[in-house]
């Protein structure tokens, strides 16, 4: 079967679909600004993770993790949704309440693109939480936010809301998350290089589950031989014919 068949092959399972779960990563914030994790000029070029992204490093240097994280906030702030948030949006309207978008990205874009059927697995760049009550509340505009914040209910200090490794995903989020790709019809798999667990395990439960599985990234991933469709490119050129208007004349 050629590529362009292929394409519509997915697509056609895509329209017919009542129950589609997607998982999004890094990569479909690329197109806004946002820097990926791995390559290069990701965020992980020249760091290793242990040293501002896990809770010893915050106990060791608190203001060195808050810094960076401060960094990626206004980032991800001054960022826009692009054409791949826009069409994720526009499936979720097409298919109701049997959609579910689940992102390991903490960078806001899909909520700001419109999503509302969306679990941000691993937290937000846009909140904290208090050490100490564990309370949750939005951080003021980046021009205006001195890390780190105080917890406006008990004023202790307060860390970035976001899933450290060596950390557990909130089970309600997970749970929810493995439900909606473990009974999906099709499951789609969005920039993500497929190691990070437990997100990497979605896409093999939609598979077990009977799924026309799709993935969508420039680079090989352990989840490429498994996939019914695996598109070498960046999220938006990969999504739009998948998801996109059709052009006049096709059915």
């Amino acid at each position: 079967m050629r590529a362009a068949e292929r394409v519509e092959e997915a697509r056609r399972c895509i329209e017919r679909a009542h129950r589609v779960a997607v998982l999004t990563g890094a990569g479909i914030s690329a197109a806004s600004g946002i820097p990926t994790f791995r390559g290069p000029g990701g965020l992980w070029e020249g760091v290793r993770p242990e040293e501002l992204a896990t809770p010893e490093a915050y106990a060791r240097d608190p203001q060195r993790v808050w810094s960076w994280y401060a960094w990626r906030y206004r980032l991800a702030y001054q960022a826009r949704p692009n054409r791949a948030h826009e069409l994720l949006v526009q499936l979720e309207r097409d298919k109701g309440d049997g959609f579910l978008l689940v992102t390991q990205n903490v960078d806001g874009l899909h909520a700001r693109a419109g999503s509302q059927r969306l679990v941000e697995l691993h937290g937000s760049l846009h909140r904290a939480r208090c050490e100490a009550c564990q309370h949750r509340f939005p951080l003021p505009p980046p021009e205006t936010f001195m890390p780190p914040p105080r917890c406006p209910r008990c004023g202790s200090r307060a860390r970035p809301d976001v899933v450290w490794f060596g950390e557990l995903v909130p089970g309600r989020a997970y749970q929810r998350a493995a439900e909606a790709f473990r009974t999906a019809e099709v499951a789609l798999v969005v920039g993500t290089s497929a190691v990070v667990e437990p997100a990497a395990s979605l896409g093999r439960l939609a598979r077990l589950g009977g799924a026309y599985l799709v993935e969508v990234n420039p680079e090989q991933t352990p989840l490429t031989p498994l996939a019914h469709l695996s598109l070498r490119c960046g999220a938006e050129e990969g999504l739009e014919p998948l998801i996109g208007p059709r052009a006049p004349g096709t059915a």
